[in-house]
């Protein structure tokens, strides 16, 4: 169920330590202006859509129920919050999610943590967010890493940000890291070139001088910084799974600048980033290639497969829509490791809440 595709021996040292052991999962929220742009995400069909995504799957996430916003219609398939919340559910993971700066506040029953972050606005601006807000976000993610990983073996730290993989592409750029046409998308052909207008109209912006902070100021979302700061308190401590794809990659390279930059201690090979199959065998993105460009990190993947799932829907992700999101490869990578799902469970587990959803 679990598959390793870069740094195999660090990936196997890392699973061998955490098997059967408790994390706790974090999710953090994000906006930035950039998924308002037509056609840059599939995570809600139109702008407007995209505006809620984040809410609305932190309340199912929260709560297995959309209570006041409801999942906002997709391109095709549906949210990856159903396989995150089945897991967590279930298994019954400690959760704690974090709102970093959405341009909508969450609902009273999603319990998100204010960061006083601020949404950020498009990254072909040059000025996504206030060096001061990102200085005080990356602070409140170090006392949160901090705080985390006392509370579980490792910890699990995912996103949800509409347009994130397109910051992505902007950080990882910045710091010196190839990463063009190795982005993934949430469509099932990655709009690559798109993507790179944007990132590009933005970084003309930047001295080349840039210190990491100024380069999320810059070209980032408040995520990132966010968790950047959690994984470098957290990996002093425990175990650190980035529950993502393109996005962690990123989150990973700005944590390692930053602890660079700062001359912070933290322990780098205490964490792997996780994400599905989806991601990391996607042919119109380059995964792999983008791993081994940010080096050191292990990139590991759920086997999760939806081919023989009852619902189209789900049988989406084999076409290559959505592929990941709000930490659904780290969580199904969890269940795994935990508590040992097979396929079939997993499954099982996501089609009983899509059901009771009535996908």
């Amino acid at each position: 169920m679990i598959k390793s595709y870069t740094q195999r021996k660090k990936a196997k040292a890392w699973l061998k330590t955490y098997r059967g052991k408790c994390p706790v999962f974090a999710c953090v929220l994000g906006f930035t202006e950039t998924g308002l742009i037509p056609n840059i995400s599939a995570a809600g069909a139109t702008p407007e859509d995209r505006k809620y995504t984040a809410i609305a799957d932190a309340e199912f996430l929260a709560t297995g129920k959309n209570i006041n916003f409801p999942l906002p219609p997709l391109v095709a398939g549906a949210s990856p919050v159903l396989i995150s919340r089945a897991v967590v559910a279930a298994q019954e993971l400690p959760l704690f999610i974090f709102d970093a700066g959405l341009a909508i506040a969450p609902t009273v029953e999603t319990k998100a943590i204010s960061l006083d972050g601020l949404p950020a606005k498009c990254v072909s601006t040059g000025k996504a967010l206030p060096l001061e807000t990102i200085l005080q976000l990356f602070v409140q993610g170090l006392v949160w890493g901090e705080k985390l990983a006392h509370l579980g073996a490792y910890v699990i730290l995912s996103e949800c940000v509409v347009g994130g993989t397109t910051t992505a592409l902007a950080i990882l750029t910045a710091l010196g890291i190839d990463a063009k046409d190795k982005i993934n998308s949430s469509h099932p052909t990655c709009n690559h070139d798109q993507k790179w207008e944007i990132v590009q109209s933005g970084l003309q912006h930047l001295s080349a001088q840039a210190t990491p902070f100024e380069i999320v100021a810059a070209v980032g979302d408040p995520m990132q910084i966010v968790v950047a700061g959690m994984a470098i308190a957290a990996s002093r401590h425990a175990g650190v799974l980035l529950a993502g794809g393109t996005q962690m990659l990123a989150v990973y390279a700005l944590a390692r600048a930053i602890a660079k930059y700062q001359n912070l201690t933290w322990h780098p090979e205490s964490i792997i980033i996780g994400t599905t199959r989806w991601v990391a065998e996607d042919p119109t993105g380059n995964t792999i290639d983008l791993a081994l460009a940010v080096q050191d990190v292990p990139l590991l993947a759920t086997e999760l497969s939806f081919a023989k799932s009852r619902f189209p829907q789900l049988r989406a992700y084999e076409q290559g829509f959505v592929k990941e999101g709000v930490g659904a490869g780290g969580a199904a990578i969890a269940a795994n490791l935990y508590q040992n799902w097979t396929q079939e469970k997993l499954l099982n587990a996501i089609e009983a809440l899509a059901l009771r959803r009535d996908i």
